[in-house]
């Protein structure tokens, strides 16, 4: 059983998250993906216009976070003295520590402990931080890139689905089916899929 994030854009800066899972999840709610607009007619409307909201829709797994073990093979490490100040045997004993990821070519050097054991763990914690942000940063790429492609300008012209209240209906604009409004917000979204 798998779990899927149903995504709703309100302008750029609202975003509500729904999370399903389910057999089939991804494949039922793959068919709502777009634009959605509503046309209705506020309470508060004096005159009788019709007010549209839109939002648009996404679906996506959601992002494993895999913890990055560094291979030691890929580690280049070495000792020195410290630099700066002398005090404490810091440039009288070779416990400054600087670690090399060679792939990425990150560079973490150590001397805040006198030990070179201690530095040499704070130097390995900081380079696996920085390895896991590039990986992370890669990951969280592709995620913006493909909700992208699902939402997207999210312009009235690119609509999926259009909800009218004054004559009850809901138009799916992809499989040009038409649904009673009761019936699609009683959950029979399946009146409107391909």
């Amino acid at each position: 059983m798998k779990i899927f994030l149903f995504l709703l854009y309100k302008r750029q800066r609202d975003i509500f998250l729904y999370v399903f899972s389910g057999a089939n999840v991804k494949e039922y709610f793959s068919q709502e993906i777009g634009g959605h607009r509503i046309q209705r007619i506020p309470i508060t409307e004096s005159k009788g216009r019709v007010h549209t909201s839109s939002v648009t829709v996404a679906v996506m797994e959601p992002g494993e976070q895999t913890k990055i073990k560094l291979n030691p093979n890929d580690i280049k490490i070495q000792t020195m003295r410290g630099r700066g100040n002398g005090g404490q045997k810091k440039n009288v004993t070779d416990s400054c520590v600087v670690v090399k990821h060679i792939p990425t070519g990150f560079v973490v050097r150590c001397e805040k402990e006198r030990s070179q054991i201690k530095n040499k763990e704070f130097a390995l914690e900081e380079l696996t931080k920085r390895v896991q942000d590039l990986y992370n940063s890669k990951t969280n790429a592709k995620e913006v890139i493909n909700r992208r492609e699902q939402i997207g300008t999210g312009s009235r012209s690119e609509k999926r689905r259009t909800y009218t209240f004054k004559s009850d209906t809901v138009i799916d604009h992809v499989s040009e089916k038409r649904a009673s409004l009761k019936m699609v917000f009683k959950g029979n979204l399946k009146l409107l899929h391909i």
